[in-house]
């Protein structure tokens, strides 16, 4: 049988996809060594959610670890705690693979992590106001929680790609990704991903 691929990965769709294909490329950054990995599209949020441990356990013999990526927001379990939806995948990846395998519940949704740093979003999306993009979002009518980050991301990046003419596309997610600073990123589920990396495939 031939060898192991170290990570299958299973996300909801594109855009989650593309966010961490930008991720993973840049493994100097993350303090891992290069990865062999394939990405699996689940059939939403909701659907990840309910069927990801078990597509997940049909490529067990196929790979060292695996992740499940999903954002809380969609999943149609939004009246739990992300937390707690997080634990519960947990034990149902961990019936087919111990502890290889984690559940990343990313709240609200994907879209928060490429608002880790205006000056990479500036630079990908070639924002041409005087004004910063955070400032711009606010006085658009966006409300920014504690960690200086819109409490609806997805729709404020929409408002922000809106103005410069641009698509909300995966692609403009991948390169947001490859951007943006992960070594400052503070989002919860982020760390969480990071450590998780970390943990399997440290650096040489």
């Amino acid at each position: 049988m031939a060898d192991k691929r170290d990570l299958v990965l299973l996300v909801p769709g594109a855009n989650e996809e593309f966010v961490m294909r930008g991720i993973l490329s840049r493994h100097r950054a993350l303090n891992i060594r290069p990865l062999s990995w394939q990405c699996l599209r689940g059939q939403g949020d909701g659907g990840v959610r309910k069927y990801g441990a078990s597509l997940l356990a049909l490529r067990r013999d196929e790979f060292m670890h695996a992740l499940m990526v999903l954002d809380h927001e969609g999943s149609g379990a939004e009246r739990r705690e992300a937390e707690s939806l997080e634990a519960d995948l947990d034990r149902q990846l961990q019936e087919y693979w111990q502890d290889r395998a984690k559940s990343i519940v990313i709240a609200p949704e994907v879209d928060v992590w490429m608002w880790g740093s205006d000056n990479a979003l500036r630079e990908v999306i070639s924002w041409s106001k005087r004004v910063r993009i955070r400032t711009w979002a606010q006085e658009a009518g966006f409300k920014l929680n504690q960690d200086h980050k819109p409490e609806r991301p997805k729709e404020a990046l929409e408002a922000v790609l809106r103005t410069c003419g641009l698509p909300r596309s995966s692609a403009t997610y991948e390169q947001i990704a490859k951007k943006v600073s992960l070594s400052r990123c503070t989002d919860p589920a982020f760390e969480k991903l990071r450590r998780q990396l970390q943990i399997w495939f440290a650096a040489n």
